[in-house]
Order: C-alpha cells, then structure tokens, then sequence
C-alpha cells in the first residue's frame, strides 16, 4: 500500500469516528433538552463538526475522497440514546466520555502510523486532539 492510501486510510477512519461522534451528540443534545449540559453538549458536536471537516480537507489534499457516513461507527449513537433512556443523565454523560477517550486512543494510534508524515501529525497533535481532552474533562464533571 502506497504511503498516501495508507494515511488517507488512517484519517478516514478517523473521520468515520468523528462522524460518529456528530451523530451521537445529535442525539444526546435531544435527550438532554432542558438541561444544563444541553449547551454544553451542543459546543462539543461543533466541535466535532469543524474536527471532520479538517479530516475531510487532509484527505482531499492527499487525493482521496472522504466518507460521508460513519459506517459501523454509527451505531454508538444509538447506544448512547439508549442508555439515556434507561439509565439516566449520569449513564449517559459516562458513556459520552468514555466515547471520547476511545477517540483520543485512535487519534493517538494515528500519531504512531510510521506511514502519516509530519504534516497530518501536526494537524493530528496540534488540531485535533486538544478538543478531545477537553471534552473528557468537561464531561468529567458532569
């Protein structure tokens, strides 16, 4: 596999979580209207909203053509409405960070891919994951 697939490979997949991660939030900030965590859940799906589009901008500058759905990704979403529904708000916010540590584990794999030059990794480390760790922290004390 040529270098390029490789990392259009890798910034795909972390696309599709991205992606992922706009719909789950899409369908927390409904369970959770009225909330004081409705606002705060609705900054980080913007924030995941500008983190795909950086995805999508690297993918096309290495010529490939991003994803437009989440594919298997998807179905944390309706995991999440789930546990809402049964659990409660507590469950709910748990299962949201837990959602984006898996995310600071597969950007962190990304940093290590021997195949992804500098220039994703910069976008990656400098870009990407700061938002992640915030959301850990802000849905930490919620």
């Amino acid at each position: 596999m040529k270098t390029t697939e490789h990392t259009n490979g890798i910034l795909d997949s972390l696309l599709r979580g991205e992606l992922s991660a706009i719909e789950t939030y899409g369908h927390a900030i409904h369970n959770f209207t009225g909330s004081p965590l409705h606002s705060v859940l609705c900054g980080i799906r913007r924030e995941h909203i500008s983190s795909a589009q950086i995805l999508r901008d690297l993918i096309k500058q290495h010529g490939g053509e991003p994803s437009t759905s989440s594919g298997s990704w998807g179905s944390l979403a309706g995991t999440v409405e789930t546990v809402a529904a049964w659990f409660g708000e507590d469950s709910a916010v748990a299962a949201l960070r837990q959602g984006e540590k898996h995310g600071v584990r597969e950007y962190h794999e990304a940093l290590l891919a021997h195949n992804v030059g500098h220039v994703v990794k910069d976008a990656i480390r400098d870009g990407l994951v700061p938002p992640l760790h915030r959301h850990v922290e802000v849905l930490a004390y919620h």
